[in-house]
């Protein structure tokens, strides 16, 4: 069984991706920050479908932890599945913060670097050592790398970094077979900074050539797939995931 490790998967784009995964057959460990009760949960739907999953918590922005979440990580492979490796990493987790350019604290700024660039750098540098050869990353960027939207400028330029470092790891992880791929959702109906209302929906909706925002489904099935073998030659690209969001 291939196992899939996903950050910020307790609700969500995350928590979609997981129960998507898990229906393809991988074995599914999920993290949260602050969402034990949801993640619990998930893995009790997830193991009530016939599934097998884990839930561990970790803050991505917090990379003193990651040796502490990488020894919790190598007791849940032996005790649920017997293993000693993993085969995909998606670094998922993340938050909003919107302001302009010209209002940006400095301390927000930090915030979103730490969880959208620094925190997926360092947790997949610690976790390489436990990743299986011919594994897969995946992260999880953003439609807003591609058209400016006003009041996400950080987050937008901490995820247009993410998907640079999407190429180079595709580069450097070569020799072992693993692959790297970023994908970017559009408008999708979710709580991420503080969701969405009726009259912005309606807004997207008619910027979009589907005519409509995403569903957190429309993007976990898509993960779902990409880290099946049936995209085994897709690597080092980015992959907007928006119905055609501004075309």
């Amino acid at each position: 069984m291939s196992i899939v490790i996903i950050t910020g998967a307790s609700r969500g784009l995350g928590a979609s991706m997981a129960r998507h995964c898990a229906r393809r057959g991988f074995g599914t460990i999920i993290t949260y920050r602050t969402g034990q009760q949801e993640a619990e949960q998930l893995v009790a739907a997830i193991e009530a479908e016939g599934g097998k999953a884990a839930a561990l918590p970790l803050d991505v922005s917090d990379i003193a932890s990651f040796p502490a979440f990488c020894a919790m990580l190598r007791d849940a492979l032996a005790s649920v599945w017997q293993a000693t490796n993993f085969d995909a990493l998606v670094n998922n987790a993340g938050h909003g913060q919107f302001a302009p350019i010209a209002n940006v604290a400095e301390d927000d700024f930090d915030a979103l670097f730490r969880v959208h660039l620094k925190g997926p750098f360092f947790l997949t540098q610690t976790l390489l050592p436990l990743m299986a050869n011919g594994g897969h990353i995946v992260n999880v960027t953003s439609a807003t790398t591609r058209v400016a939207t006003a009041g996400v400028a950080p987050y937008a330029a901490f995820k247009g970094g993410l998907e640079v470092l999407t190429r180079y790891m595709a580069k450097e992880f070569g020799e072992r077979g693993i692959r790297a791929n970023a994908i970017a959702p559009g408008a999708i109906r979710t709580d991420l900074g503080g969701g969405i209302n009726a009259e912005f929906e309606t807004m997207l909706a008619g910027q979009t050539a589907l005519g409509r925002i995403g569903e957190p489904d429309d993007v976990g099935r898509m993960v779902a797939g990409l880290l099946s073998d049936d995209n085994r030659w897709i690597n080092a690209q980015t992959i907007e995931v928006a119905g055609g969001y501004i075309i």
